[in-house]
C-alpha cells in the first residue's frame, strides 16, 4: 500500500557567502560584495544581490566580475566560517526531520511527510525554519514546499530572496506548463537547443508532444522528459552519506583546444569545491581532470599533494596544472572536461603538516 504524498521543503540560504561576510562586517551592508580571491585565476564564490544587479554570479571568473562592477567589494572567501554558519542551519533542520539531503552548505532538501514539532503542514514547517534560521543566524533563507524536490527546488527560487513558495499537488500541471524547459533537471543548453529544434520551448510544449514522440525522439531519457513534464519524480530524499568523490564536467558548445579550457576549468572547479565543502570534517585528497577529446577518447589525470588543497584558488591552480600531464599534440581538440576531487579522508587519517623547520 503506497505511503502518504510526499512533503518536500527545498531550503536555499540567500546569497550565503556574502550575506554572511555582510553579517560580521557592517560596513559591507548595502554594497556589492563578491566573494572571490582578486587575480587572472580566481573565480566568484558568491555574489551579493547588490553585485547581482550588475551582472556578477557565482563561477564567473573574478577579472570579469571586476569589469561589471568595478565598485564592487572583493573579500577572501573564509569556508571555515561558512561552514560553522552551515551547522547552525543544519541543527535547525534536524529539529524538524532527520530526512535532510544537503546540496551544499547553503541549500538542502528536506522530507516533512512527517515532522518532529507535529506542526499541521509542510508550510508551517518551512516558515517556523525560515524563522529560526533568521533569529539564531541572522540571516535569510528561501524556502520552496511541494511534492516532490525538483519541484520544491524551483519553488524555492521563485520569491528569492527571504521568500517561501508553495506548490500544491492540484497546481503542479499549470505551474509549469509556461516554465521554459531548461528548468527542467538534466536539461542542458544542448538538450534545450535539441527540443527548441523541434519547436518545444516550453513545458507545456513538451507535455503535448507527448512520451511516445519522446521516446522515439530520445530513448529512456524522452519518456523521463515527458514525466518531469508532468511533474512526476520518485526521487526520495537521501540522508547525508560520505562520498567517495566530488567532481563538476560540462560539454563545450564548440570544440576547443586544450589550452582553451582554462575558464572551463575555473567555473567546475568553483562546482566541485561547493559540493566538497558539504562533506563536513572531510577532505579530498586528490585533484582529478577529465578531458574527452572530440573523437571520445576519456583522459584522467590526477595528484595527491602532501595535504588536501585548503582553499578553492588552490585546488584549482592544481586542476589548471593537470593539463601539463595530457601529452596529447596541441592541435588535438576536447569536447568535454570534468574536474574533481577524491580520495576523501578525515583530519585524524591525513598525514601530519610537515614541519616548517625541520630537524
Amino acid at each position: 500500500m503506497a505511503g502518504p504524498p510526499r512533503k518536500i521543503v527545498h531550503v536555499d540560504m540567500d546569497a550565503f557567502y556574502a550575506s554572511v561576510e555582510q553579517r560580521d562586517d557592517p560596513s559591507l551592508r548595502g554594497k556589492p560584495v563578491v566573494v572571490a580571491w582578486r587575480g587572472a585565476r580566481s573565480v566568484v564564490c558568491a555574489a551579493s544581490y547588490e553585485a547581482r544587479r550588475f551582472g556578477v554570479r557565482s563561477a564567473m571568473p573574478a577579472l570579469r566580475a571586476e569589469k561589471l562592477c568595478p565598485q564592487a567589494v572583493f573579500v577572501p572567501p573564509d569556508f571555515p566560517r561558512y561552514r560553522a554558519v552551515s551547522r547552525q542551519v543544519r541543527e535547525i533542520f534536524a529539529r524538524h526531520t532527520d530526512l535532510i539531503e544537503p546540496l551544499s552548505l547553503d541549500e538542502a532538501y528536506l522530507d516533512v511527510t512527517v515532522n518532529k514539532q507535529g506542526l499541521p503542514s509542510a508550510t508551517a514547517v518551512a516558515a517556523a525554519i525560515r524563522a529560526a534560521i533568521r533569529e539564531e543566524t541572522g540571516l535569510t533563507a528561501s524556502a520552496g514546499v511541494a511534492p516532490n524536490k525538483f519541484l520544491a527546488k524551483i519553488a524555492s527560487d521563485w520569491n528569492k530572496p527571504d521568500g517561501l513558495f508553495v506548490l500544491t499537488p492540484s497546481r503542479v500541471p499549470s505551474f509549469l506548463a509556461p516554465l521554459p524547459v531548461g528548468r527542467l533537471p538534466g536539461v542542458g543548453k544542448v538538450m534545450e537547443r535539441q527540443l527548441a529544434a523541434l519547436g518545444l520551448r516550453t513545458v507545456g510544449q513538451l507535455r503535448a508532444f507527448g512520451a511516445e514522440a519522446l521516446e522515439k525522439r530520445f530513448g529512456r531519457w524522452g519518456r523521463r522528459l515527458h514525466e518531469l513534464s508532468l511533474g512526476i519524480d520518485e526521487h526520495p530524499v537521501e540522508a547525508e552519506r560520505p562520498s567517495l568523490q566530488v567532481s563538476a564536467e560540462d560539454t563545450f558548445e564548440h570544440d576547443l583546444p586544450l589550452a582553451q579550457t582554462g575558464e572551463a576549468i575555473r567555473m567546475l572547479a568553483a562546482r566541485a569545491w561547493a559540493a566538497a565543502t558539504r562533506e563536513r570534517g572531510r577532505y579530498g585528497r586528490t585533484v582529478m581532470l577529465k578531458l574527452k577529446t572530440a573523437d571520445f577518447r576519456v583522459l584522467t589525470r590526477s595528484l595527491t599533494p602532501p595535504r588536501p588543497p585548503e582553499s578553492l584558488e588552490e585546488f584549482t591552480g592544481i586542476a589548471l596544472a593537470l593539463r601539463q600531464r595530457v601529452g596529447l599534440p596541441p592541435h588535438t581538440l576536447y569536447r568535454l572536461v570534468g574536474v574533481g576531487l577524491a580520495n576523501f579522508a578525515r583530519e585524524d587519517e591525513l598525514p601530519p603538516q610537515p614541519a616548517l623547520f625541520p630537524d
